[in-house]
């Protein structure tokens, strides 16, 4: 999400071509990619961040559920930098989703453990 606050970044997550593309150099100097490596065809660039290549779109196609392609890769982001305990985002999707969706809460909690158990195997670069 750009901000018209800040033009540097610490940590840049992109799930898509165009925000890796737009995105990628607003990210400060020992900063942080995370990317969406089964769809993103051309990877970052940059040798002077940690670069991590996440397949969520794959891992989300196995869990049944392509939507939860952005939960795995929070769940690989809080992994990296754990600025929230997994519990304290668990707890936030109960109070930000709508009592009608409480029920993908637990497939949210997979895929988040998903993202936390991909990163631990992934090396960076």
């Amino acid at each position: 999400i750009s901000s018209p606050i800040i033009s540097k970044f610490d940590t840049l997550i992109a799930l898509n071509q165009p925000s890796l593309d737009k995105f990628q150099n607003a990210v400060k100097a020992d900063g942080l990619i995370i990317y969406e490596s089964s769809t993103i065809l051309n990877p970052p660039t940059r040798n002077d961040v940690e670069i991590i290549p996440v397949e969520a779109a794959n891992e989300a196609a196995k869990l049944k559920n392509t939507r939860v392609m952005n939960m795995i890769i929070l769940g690989a982001y809080l992994k990296k930098k754990p600025i929230i305990s997994f519990e304290t985002a668990l707890e936030a999707l109960k109070k930000v989703l709508p009592e009608r969706y409480h029920h993908l809460i637990p497939l949210n909690k997979e895929a988040m453990e998903k993202g936390m158990e991909l990163i631990e195997k992934i090396p960076s670069t």
